[in-house]
């Protein structure tokens, strides 16, 4: 089973801070409990843009221990003997009918956002991850009880991020995955924010290989934040440190509003005009509710 994880960018701020982006892969069927984690940003490779050919390609995910039935959540014991080879047959066995089918809806025509579906049960997912809070999701996925899987996923990434140095950023100094030193040194910042945020949404088909294309980056990031409606998430990415002032004597950041899911950081996203269509507060009508 491929589970990794790894560092693309790590900061920290005046304040310590840190703001760490790992580039992930896990299996497709933990990617929901991956999400209820509200205070992460994330972007995903998605079955309706990869092409039916590629993923048809790619390794069956089995469990990482075929391990038995028990009253609760979690298991404690493996299958043994007869049962644990008829269990990973019937998995496998499983998979490669779920791939027969997918093989037969592309032959017919289905487009890939259907036709990929069924191969998710089977499947990994590339995924982007960046956040300021780490410890309530160490917390909840480092204990025993938690899905094997997704337990070894927090396991790398725990180690990944005592192993990164986190770069010190100052006010106006940019967080930015999958931007290189080089072109920090040349590119404005505002240069710097379209190549990340076209980066970062690569991912929907495959995570960004180095290959810098930047008038392709350029139409990318148009196409995200430009359009109507805005595809913001990719810019959640990005972030600077924000600063503290003195309020009636007591000391608040500065921008609070524009930190978004993040603490102690200006976000990109909140940065970019009409990121978000927010509700009108006013469209109800009180007097018919009454």
């Amino acid at each position: 089973m491929t589970i990794t994880a790894r560092v693309v960018e790590d900061s920290l701020s005046p304040d310590g801070i840190r703001l760490t982006t790992f580039l992930l892969r896990y299996p497709r069927f933990i990617h929901a409990e991956v999400m209820t984690h509200r205070v992460f940003s994330r972007n995903g490779r998605s079955s309706r843009a990869v092409p039916v050919k590629r993923l048809l390609l790619e390794s069956i995910v089995q469990p990482v221990g075929y391990e038995a039935n028990r009253p609760g959540m979690t298991s404690v014991a493996p299958l043994t003997g007869w049962r644990k080879v008829v269990a990973q047959a019937t998995w496998l066995g499983m998979a490669h009918l779920n791939k027969l089918g997918v093989r037969i809806l592309h032959g017919v025509g289905l487009h890939k956002q259907w036709a990929n579906r069924p191969l998710e049960w089977f499947g990994c997912i590339d995924v982007l991850v960046t956040a300021t809070d780490w410890a309530n999701f160490f917390a909840l996925r480092l204990d025993k009880g938690t899905q094997p899987e997704l337990q070894i996923l927090a396991g790398l990434m725990d180690a990944a991020m005592v192993q990164s140095s986190p770069r010190l950023l100052s006010p106006g100094q940019w967080h930015m995955p999958f931007v290189d030193e080089n072109e920090r040194a040349t590119l404005t910042i505002a240069e710097q924010l379209v190549l990340s945020t076209a980066r970062c949404a690569r991912l929907t088909i495959e995570p960004f290989d180095g290959n810098a294309d930047y008038a392709a980056e350029r139409a990318r990031y148009e196409r995200l934040v430009v359009s109507t409606p805005v595809h913001a998430s990719p810019a959640e990415h990005q972030a600077t440190p924000d600063e503290k002032h003195f309020f009636r004597d007591v000391e608040r950041w500065k921008q609070p509003h524009l930190h978004g899911n993040f603490r102690g950081y200006v976000q990109h996203r909140q940065l970019l005009k009409n990121h978000v269509v927010a509700d009108d507060l006013y469209d109800f009508d009180l007097a018919v509710a009454a």
